[in-house]
């Protein structure tokens, strides 16, 4: 049993945390807010603040929004660095910069401890399941080590590379989610407007070569109208913006990517910041003048 540290307890933290504590390992937590009591009455330490979390814990995980917060709680005045002892474990399993990652990574080899960038894909279904899709970056060493935690939050856990390259490929998901989410969305929004049944059109394409987890899921979600997030739309505006980031910084055209960051920044601008990334559609339903779902 293993000394972990868990630093963000969010829609998708807490749960991913929840895993570990419940499978009989001693968790040192902090977070912003309130620290949800079911990890308390499991057994889990509240900790005053990030450097506490790692001066107690040998394997010191971060699940917070963006790269300015995972900063903050690496190298704040009470941060991650300040605890740290040689051959600790830190493991970063937001979705932030790959270039700043690597930086981060640095930063943290410098003072002896090992870093991993650990992002991964599911959202609070796979968080709370158990099921998420984790993407690693770092020393095979340090990935073994650590591999059997992720095998209690995760079922698809890939050493892709070195430090940057878990950050990269969560970006390359990113990509591939919002233009298939776009495609899925333009999709029934012309069977709609022409005048057929969307939940027939899906569930006819869902047996072809269209098929797909989006147009399972999310394709449901347009047609039902329920946009409570799941994963917010000014969540994935931020992983597209580091897409559309470090494509700037690399000479790399993603123009498609472009396209859905405005679709999302229309949906902000209706109040939809909040809403789940399927909520998409309703940018093209706002220029159609037609949402999926009201007759023709």
């Amino acid at each position: 049993m293993a000394k972990i540290g868990f630093i963000g307890l969010g829609i998708m933290g807490a749960p991913m945390a929840g895993h570990l504590v419940n499978n009989g390992h001693t968790l040192f937590t902090f977070t912003h807010g309130t620290t949800p009591s079911q990890l308390i009455e499991a057994g889990a330490s509240v900790c005053a603040s990030s450097a506490e979390v790692a001066s107690n814990a040998d394997v010191i995980i971060i699940m917070v929004p963006d790269t300015p917060h995972v900063e903050d709680v690496l190298f704040g005045e009470t941060g991650v660095a300040k605890g740290l002892g040689k051959g600790k474990i830190v493991v970063d399993m937001s979705s932030i910069s790959p270039v700043a990652t690597k930086d981060f990574a640095r930063r943290i080899n410098e003072l002896g401890c090992e870093y991993l960038d650990a992002p991964v894909s599911g959202g609070e279904v796979g968080a709370k399941a158990g099921s998420l899709t984790i993407m690693v970056g770092g020393s095979e060493a340090a990935f073994e080590q650590v591999k059997p935690l992720f095998q209690l939050m995760g079922k698809n856990i890939t050493l892709v590379g070195g430090n940057g390259d878990g950050q990269i490929t969560k970006v390359a998901n990113q990509i591939i989610v919002a233009l298939t989410i776009e495609a899925v969305g333009e999709a029934l929004l012309l069977a709609a407007k022409a005048g057929a049944d969307p939940a027939r059109v899906r569930e006819a394409l869902m047996g072809g070569f269209a098929s797909s987890r989006i147009l399972e899921v999310h394709g449901e979600r347009m047609i039902k109208r329920t946009f409570a997030p799941g994963f917010r739309i000014d969540l994935h505006r931020k992983d597209l913006n580091l897409a559309l980031t470090t494509a700037r910084q690399l000479g790399v055209s993603i123009p498609n990517t472009a396209t859905a960051q405005e679709l999302f920044n229309t949906c902000a601008a209706h109040d939809g910041a909040g809403w789940d990334h399927s909520a998409m559609v309703r940018a093209l339903e706002i220029m159609a003048n037609f949402e999926i779902g009201q007759g023709r």
